[in-house]
């Protein structure tokens, strides 16, 4: 985990989440997962940039299997931004920054 981002889990993901009051990016990944590592700096990067903006936390996809089965993530990494507790924005793979960027952008603002 980054400082600033949140772990996720089964357990916290209600709380974390759903109940949030900010939205939350949320990145799935595992670690055996090369996109998953290549993605790590940019979703550090995120959290702080938009620190104060959004909630940004990364779920083990290995260890929280019935959060993945119930969202359908069927890849990983999935980045999942969650407003008012609903999936509002998914990308699936590694994407550069500027691409999550752009679609963050008309829930989060700048």
């Amino acid at each position: 985990m980054g400082k600033l981002t949140v772990e996720v889990t089964e357990a916290n993901f209600n709380d974390t989440v759903v109940n949030s009051p900010k939205p939350v990016l949320v990145d799935f990944w595992a670690e055996w997962c090369g996109p998953c590592k290549m993605i790590a700096p940019i979703i550090d990067e995120l959290a702080s940039e938009y620190s104060g903006k959004m909630v940004v936390g990364k779920l083990d996809a290995d260890a929280n299997q019935n959060i993945i089965r119930q969202l359908g993530i069927m890849g990983i990494p999935t980045l999942i931004l969650f407003k008012g507790g609903k999936p509002v924005m998914r990308i699936t793979g590694y994407q550069q920054k500027a691409k999550i960027e752009k679609q963050l952008a008309p829930h989060i603002g700048n």
